[in-house]
């Protein structure tokens, strides 16, 4: 309700009130807005329902509550957003808050908390939008605190935890330096000339033939080959000895992978020279040929060096739904449409169909609109199920990839916004730095600016934000006010 001839309780001296039902009028932001003792009541540990007993007294407890007051229109002033203001007072008439579309969500907690409102009134499907910005300010304050403690140097460690470190940098980190570039792009080479070797070795004219008459790979390749185990086995026991978590290092998904890739090659070599005196010769030979077939495991090494990878993993991880709506809707489409061409095609002398269960095969590719053609109707109820059939599954499939598309794209977008907001801190947190020094002398900043052209985290434009978020896991730690650009 906006305030227009309003009745304002007299403060006397003893402080007492001479109106039975009061107004509270409070300008926030230049909206001035009219409350009544009665609805700012049903919620007294607000900051609004304080302002009903704070005129008894005195100023000192009104300006304890207020940025000012005009004795005059006895009107009470707050230098805050009015946007969220208006979504707080909700609370008093509806008893839960709702946040505009378009007010950072941390901005609009830290309002909450001015106003002494309880974030439980606060609507499901906001508290939602919140925990997302707070896992966003959680992620960015990591990304910041990693790239901090690299750049830092602690004279109180040992030298092996000093070059443990190094080793961690080096091989983990290549936007870390250029001889890290390099390590990452001849370890993404290693595993494409392993694949690359692994295909090319199971073609007949390039194998060749050992004493028992059984074809083998050619030793030139078998080489190259080794060379590559050899390199993936250096790089994940430096990987593992330098790691900060070792337990974790070894249970982390990326991580088994790259076990998975060398482990078959040891096996398999074990099984070579020791397996013929436990077991008869045609067994090992089995078992080396499954051993190697694991090889494969080492193409999912590129998603090591492979942001759009990473991206598409994550983004099948959140799409777990759509992906079972799909395969719901393929697996009633694939029942139905077998079970009819089975009863359609048993009138037909000639008919494929010989069971429903041999018919899932003609609706898994008809429907995937693979239509191999080894199995066909003939029948002209048949030829109809199958064309009905056709386009239920081009339905089926297109449905749910629109929003997996969503999720990747939404994902994408997300981890460059992070990055960006994580460059942004570290710009404002040398900017803070360097405010610091500019009180003790000007060539101190000068210096300071020189070092962060030099940096390669830090730019030597510096910039500035205009948004009051700022990351307290670093603030707490680090005694900084930093502001984040993506929260504006």
């Amino acid at each position: 309700k906006m305030a227009g001839d309003s009745r304002f309780p007299d403060v006397d001296t003893d402080g007492s009130e001479k109106s039975e039902e009061m107004e509270i009028v409070v300008n926030v932001g230049g909206v001035r807005q009219v409350f009544y003792e009665d609805n700012l009541n049903q919620y007294p540990e607000t900051r609004l329902a304080e302002l009903v007993n704070c005129l008894s007294g005195g100023y000192d407890s009104i300006f304890s509550l207020c940025d000012d007051y005009d004795p005059g229109k006895r009107e009470f002033y707050f230098d805050r957003d009015p946007d969220a203001f208006k979504c707080i007072i909700d609370v008093y008439y509806f008893g839960e808050i709702h946040m505009k579309k378009g007010i950072c969500p941390i901005c609009f907690k830290n309002e909450m908390e001015f106003w002494k409102v309880d974030l439980k009134f606060l609507d499901d499907c906001c508290k939602a939008h919140l925990s997302e910005k707070k896992e966003e300010l959680e992620e960015i304050a990591r990304r910041v605190q990693l790239i901090l403690d690299d750049l830092g140097v602690d004279a109180s460690e040992s030298r092996w935890k000093k070059c443990q470190k190094c080793i961690w940098k080096f091989l983990e980190k290549p936007e870390s330096s250029y001889p890290a570039r390099v390590i990452a792009v001849l370890s993404f080479l290693f595993i494409l000339i392993s694949s690359v070797v692994m295909c090319v070795g199971t073609i007949p004219d390039l194998q060749v033939v050992d004493a028992e008459g059984n074809r083998m790979e050619h030793p030139t390749l078998d080489s190259i080959e080794t060379a590559c185990i050899g390199w993936f086995t250096m790089e994940y026991v430096l990987r593992l000895i330098s790691s900060p978590n070792k337990l974790h290092f070894a249970l982390s998904f990326m991580n088994i992978v790259d076990v998975l890739a060398i482990l078959p090659f040891y096996v398999s070599l074990t099984l070579t020279h020791l397996g013929a005196k436990l077991m008869e010769l045609s067994n090992v030979q089995q078992a080396v040929q499954a051993l190697r077939i694991m090889r494969i495991a080492r193409i999912f090494k590129l998603a090591r060096h492979s942001s759009g990878l990473q991206t598409l993993t994550y983004a099948l991880k959140r799409s777990f739904k759509e992906l079972g709506l799909l395969l719901m809707y393929l697996a009633v489409g694939i029942f139905v449409f077998s079970a009819l061409g089975y009863t359609m095609e048993q009138s037909h002398p000639e008919t494929l169909f010989k069971s429903i269960p041999q018919s899932f095969w003609w609706a898994i590719i008809t429907m995937t609109t693979v239509g191999y053609g080894d199995i066909y109707p003939k029948t002209t109820l048949g030829k109809l199920n199958a064309a009905i059939s056709f386009l239920c599954g081009v339905i089926a499939i297109a449905l749910p990839i629109h929003p997996i598309i969503n999720n990747f794209v939404r994902y994408y977008n997300k981890q460059r916004v992070l990055e960006t907001a994580a460059k942004h801190e570290l710009e404002l947190m040398e900017l803070n730095s360097a405010e610091g020094k500019a009180a003790g002398s000007r060539s101190e900043l000068e210096d300071l600016s020189r070092e962060g052209k030099e940096g390669p985290f830090y730019s030597s434009r510096i910039k500035v934000s205009h948004s009051d978020t700022f990351i307290h896991l670093l603030s707490e730690e680090k005694h900084h006010r930093t502001r984040l650009q993506s929260c504006k």
